[in-house]
């Protein structure tokens, strides 16, 4: 299966550089580029990605309002998108997360790890680094306030609602097996489970809904 993907960047020799890492797996295409995120909208529109690699910060329209543009329009929201940052201690990691972000990833990432974090949320899982996930949970930590339970969660077994604390926590499937006495293959079982029930689309929007639905307390 070919992941077709859309780069947007505002620097031409990152768009290009992109573009010439990724053309060399055969599994990936390069669909369409853009250079803001208003001209992003509209190739998207256009080419039907999987999955976008959408820079923070671009003139225009930043990636942050073309993310929220795309998780509002149904006929985009199911598209998969990565934010471009230079540093992975980017202020807009929370808010990205929240508006439906499926990762991270820094512009000096080599070949193979660009190629592998397409891969990666393309499959589903999502794209976030330790630092990224702490980032999160001290950004509800530093604004504690009470929250009600979402009624969502009574759709979750016990053993779900277990899984979905150790992935709000940024544990792997293979951490999470380890660390419930579980064989990988039902770790992910339950955590499609989970995504079906809750209507997420991914481990990212899974670990914000984790505190924001008071099942988890932040802890930093």
């Amino acid at each position: 299966m070919t992941v077709k993907i859309v780069v947007v960047d505002d620097q031409e020799m990152v768009r290009s550089g992109f573009v010439a890492l990724l053309s060399t797996q055969p599994d990936i295409e390069v669909v369409g580029t853009a250079a803001d995120g208003s001209e992003a909208l509209q190739v998207v529109r256009r080419t039907h990605p999987d999955v976008v690699l959408m820079d923070v910060r671009m003139p225009v329209m930043d990636g942050i309002e073309a993310l929220r543009q795309l998780s509002e329009n149904p006929a985009t929201a199911q598209t998969k998108v990565v934010m471009l940052t230079t540093f992975d201690a980017d202020e807009y990691v929370h808010e990205s997360l929240r508006l439906g972000a499926s990762g991270f990833l820094l512009k000096d990432a080599s070949p193979d790890e660009l190629a592998s974090a397409i891969r990666v949320v393309h499959a589903g899982e999502a794209l976030l680094s330790p630092s990224v996930t702490r980032q999160v949970i001290a950004q509800f930590a530093r604004a504690p306030r009470k929250r009600k339970q979402d009624p969502r969660l009574k759709q979750l077994t016990e053993r779900e609602r277990e899984v979905l604390e150790n992935i709000a926590r940024g544990s792997s499937n293979s951490e999470i097996a380890a660390e419930l006495f579980l064989a990988e293959q039902t770790v992910k079982t339950h955590v499609s489970r989970i995504l079906g029930k809750l209507g997420l689309r991914d481990r990212a929007q899974a670990v914000v809904f984790a505190y924001e639905s008071g099942l988890v307390a932040p802890h930093v």
